[in-house]
């Protein structure tokens, strides 16, 4: 007898506004129609215009008069995240979650963004560093609002160097897991610095555990690295039983982590299955560097350097 796939019950959202980066594919795509379903207006802020219509055309499928929106969004780019949070401050609606989702994992050659970063430290902490600081003003406004970070297990491959944050010295994977430390550590103090300064913006992080998306082919294959090789491996690894999971249930702690009304601030949330690898949403053990209060200060003030953004002060 099959077991039954996991899932959660999300409140009511009627009325209020989500923001999810990389929403037009794999776990940003299974949010989109998630959030879609329970009432909420979604912005995609996506990349590729075209294939932010292909996600809205494919969540309408399953939730008939969603409404849907496209915002371009390069997080490679200051300028472009700069654009994005000015023409959704220009519009001046409160946001009430802000899933920071979109990715890029493991290229096999060093790549820099448009701006001298290398491209995950730049696209997947520093692009969202500062996009969530462009849009702080509308998650004020809002009513409870939250912001999820996505990191991911790969978080504990990583080690800080600080003489060399932008992975001259490059590994992939050590690359990749540097940028999902630096997301848990970017939630931490987002939702300490609200909890200080009496934003309430309710900010904590999640990720989806041993999840199928394309994530494993377009990072490893950025660039014109071997399609075929790749996709081979993945078909095997695939196979393995109990280690991977469908986006339908790898959303589900982002999902429970934006969502649900036990969900904490500062918490992390992940798989509760064997290893974090699948299941339904549970607590997630934080890697030990994550909760190094000095590094996260220093990485703050790094970003802030980097990206040009300032954060209201607080007391360290």
């Amino acid at each position: 007898m099959a077991r039954a796939t996991p899932d959660i019950t999300v409140p009511d959202l009627t009325g209020r506004l989500a923001v999810i980066t990389g929403a037009n594919s794999g776990l940003g795509l299974g949010l989109t129609r998630r959030f879609a379903m329970a009432g909420a207006e979604v912005v995609l802020a996506v990349r590729d215009r075209r294939k932010g219509a292909d996600a809205i055309a494919r969540v309408l499928a399953d939730a008939p008069g969603a409404r849907l929106s496209i915002r371009h969004l390069d997080l490679t780019s200051l300028a472009s995240v700069a654009a994005v949070g000015a023409e959704l401050r220009g519009e001046g609606r409160p946001i009430d979650f802000l899933v920071n989702n979109a990715g890029v994992m493991a290229p096999p050659m060093r790549v820099a963004t448009e701006d001298g970063f290398e491209l995950q430290f730049g696209g997947n902490h520093l692009g969202h560093f500062a996009l969530t600081a462009h849009l702080l003003p509308l998650l004020k406004a809002a009513e409870r609002a939250r912001v999820t970070t996505v990191s991911s297990l790969a978080a504990w491959w990583a080690r800080f160097d600080f003489g060399d944050l932008q992975s001259e010295r490059y590994s992939p994977q050590r690359a990749y897991g540097l940028s999902k430390l630096a997301n848990l550590m970017f939630a931490r103090e987002l939702d300490r610095r609200s909890r200080e300064l009496g934003w309430g913006v309710l900010s904590n992080a999640a990720h989806p555990g041993a999840t199928i998306t394309g994530l494993q082919v377009t990072g490893p294959t950025y660039g014109g690295a071997a399609v075929a090789r790749t996709r081979l491996l993945n078909a095997f690894l695939y196979r393995i039983p109990g280690m991977w999971q469908e986006v339908p249930t790898g959303v589900l702690p982002i999902l429970y982590a934006a969502t649900s009304p036990d969900a904490e601030g500062g918490a992390y949330y992940g798989p509760g299955g064997f290893g974090e690898l699948t299941g339904g949403p549970a607590p997630a053990r934080f890697p030990r560097r994550a909760l190094n209060d000095a590094d996260t200060a220093r990485l703050w003030d790094v970003s802030e350097r980097l990206t040009g953004v300032a954060y209201p002060a607080v007391r360290v």
